[in-house]
């Protein structure tokens, strides 16, 4: 439980820094950003391969399709509508909507319950997660309701583009909601693979995903004759490190770390913990605007650090070990 949680908390403050990089390159269209950031990804992962070749080689071929998907729904598709949503409405209402993820993650788990071939865990009666949960949900609408509260106050807000970042941000809930289940699922069910060769390869497997989506985007520049400067747009030097720079940290090294924690943790208790990316973006946020949080948003930190260490407690007992599917 101590090691898994201090990997999720460093995935958390890795994957923070993926709210940052949409308000520094807000003059890119999220599509580019999100192809990007995963191109980055899949470059990095080429000669992380020949490290995790091994690794690498004990994956069949279902484990590629499952891999294809994780990338799929959980990078790609994911930051698209993530850096859509901050693009519209700013830093903060994004990261609170999407701190919902320990709350939606936590009762999703809790009623999937087991899938044949992982490892099984008793589910956690509903009397000992709800404190921790209602301590986390508290939390985010406290800080939602301070973020509104000054929202209403700005003369020149555009409350329709605040409302369609607020629904993109749900859509990319609903991406993060599948993902990190199905992927601890397939690291429980192999607690003999690498973690960090299971994130090699979906580093692998996003890379022609991620090609192809930018060659298109490209393309439908050109068909449509934007302006906007292809292939590395109008500050290519800032576009390309940003883009590394999230590729390595908080694509690679954060599901690296993530992986760990998911090999350690029961999904129920792993879902909770993404609070720490919440805070992390928070923190950032922040430190962005060149503001110290106000008492409200203060308040909202406390809760969701009190239902995390509340969380924690809540330990699902293990029934016998199921066989490994192929």
């Amino acid at each position: 439980m101590f090691t898994g949680t201090l990997f999720a908390l460093a995935a958390g403050l890795l994957w923070g820094l993926v709210f940052v990089g949409p308000l520094l390159v807000p003059e890119y269209p999220a599509a580019l950003q999100s192809f990007g950031r995963y191109l980055a990804f899949g470059l990095i992962a080429l000669p992380l391969a020949w490290f995790d070749r091994a690794a690498l080689r004990q994956l069949t071929r279902a484990d590629w399709r499952e891999a294809l998907r994780l990338a799929l729904v959980g990078n790609i598709v994911y930051y698209l509508f993530l850096a859509s949503a901050i693009q519209r409405a700013g830093g903060p209402l994004p990261t609170m909507i999407i701190g919902t993820l320990p709350v939606v993650i936590a009762i999703t788990a809790n009623l999937r319950g087991h899938r044949a071939g992982t490892r099984r865990e008793q589910p956690l009666r509903w009397s000992r997660l709800a404190p921790s949960l209602l301590l986390i949900a508290s939390g985010i609408a406290l800080v939602n309701q301070v973020e509104l509260t000054r929202l209403r106050a700005e003369p020149d807000a555009d409350l329709g583009r605040y409302a369609l970042g607020a629904a993109l941000a749900v859509g990319a809930v609903a991406c993060w909601t599948w993902y990190p289940i199905r992927n601890a699922e397939w690291l429980r069910a192999h607690p003999d693979r690498s973690p960090r060769g299971w994130a090699t390869a979906q580093g692998l497997a996003t890379l022609p995903l991620a090609l192809f989506g930018y060659a298109l985007t490209w393309a439908w520049f050109a068909l449509s004759g934007s302006p906007f400067a292809m292939p590395f747009g109008p500050r290519p030097g800032d576009f390309v490190a940003l883009m590394f720079a999230i590729g390595l940290l908080a694509s690679w090294l954060g599901t690296l770390c993530w992986n760990e924690a998911s090999q350690r943790l029961p999904p129920t208790i792993a879902g909770q913990l993404i609070v720490f990316e919440t805070l992390s973006a928070l923190a950032y946020a922040f430190v962005l605007r060149g503001q110290w949080p106000g008492g409200g948003t203060l308040a909202g930190i406390v809760l969701l650090v009190a239902g995390v260490l509340w969380a924690l407690r809540a330990r699902p007992e293990p029934e016998a070990a199921q066989a490994h599917p192929n």
